[in-house]
């Protein structure tokens, strides 16, 4: 028997992605759109299970439209964090893992406080100013790639001048490592206008110079958004 990642979908999920296919069929201006919505649909639901392999000759015909939409579509669909590409075998369904995300977001819990309580004593008004626009501009964003490199900007932005290193590397390795899940989160649970209240009240504490509000905003910060993570994939899950 072929692993399951390499195997063609079941004729469950056919009709899942089927019935996802007739529901957006109409809702969209261009043929790229449609795709992109239809399957964004079907990966969060579930329809379109992890590992599954994105062949695009099938995707086109069970679509009816050209490649070139469904090409664009699983592009738009990787920077979101929910397709991945991989050499020999294509776009595949990306793998979310609660485990994965819990942990990164433990070890991030632990490291961004420490470098925030040590930089906060020597942030400056430019670094002030540098935050408070890189928020404008998450505020305007659109683009989940972009995203994530404005929010980990904002965020080093702020533990910058710990004068720590090693540990400005571990926490900004971390940032990286969990953009996959922000960008997922984004997608799956239009995170963002909570996620910028949280980056506001993290700033204003920072300039008010009160260490330990803005440390503790930084971990309500990165464990509500895992809690919601979490149970978004629990309650697919089931």
């Amino acid at each position: 028997m072929p692993p399951a990642s390499d195997a063609r979908p079941s004729a469950l999920n056919a009709m899942a992605l089927s019935a996802v296919i007739e529901r957006n069929r109409r809702q969209f201006r261009t043929a790229t759109e449609f795709v992109e919505a239809a399957m964004r649909e079907g990966i969060l639901t579930g329809a379109l299970p992890a590992g599954a392999p994105l062949r695009q000759e099938e995707l086109a015909a069970a679509f009816g439209v050209s490649r070139m939409p469904v090409r664009e579509a699983l592009r738009q669909l990787e920077a979101r964090a929910l397709v991945e590409f991989h050499p020999h075998r294509g776009a595949v369904v990306a793998e979310i893992s609660a485990g994965d995300s819990a942990d990164i977001s433990a070890i991030r819990a632990a490291l961004e406080p420490a470098a925030l309580r040590l930089s906060l004593p020597r942030l400056t008004t430019d670094d002030f100013a540098l935050a408070e626009e890189l928020i404008g501009e998450m505020d305007a964003e659109t683009d989940p790639g972009r995203m994530g490199e404005l929010n980990r900007r904002f965020h080093m932005t702020l533990y910058a001048r710990a004068g720590r290193p090693r540990l400005l590397a571990l926490a900004e390795q971390h940032l990286a490592a969990a953009d996959r899940y922000l960008r997922f989160q984004f997608a799956a649970l239009g995170y963002h206008p909570r996620s910028q209240d949280e980056h506001h009240a993290l700033l204003a504490a920072c300039r008010a110079g009160n260490a330990d509000a803005a440390c503790a905003a930084v971990v309500n910060h990165i464990l509500a958004a895992e809690t919601l993570l979490t149970a978004f994939l629990g309650e697919r899950g089931s």
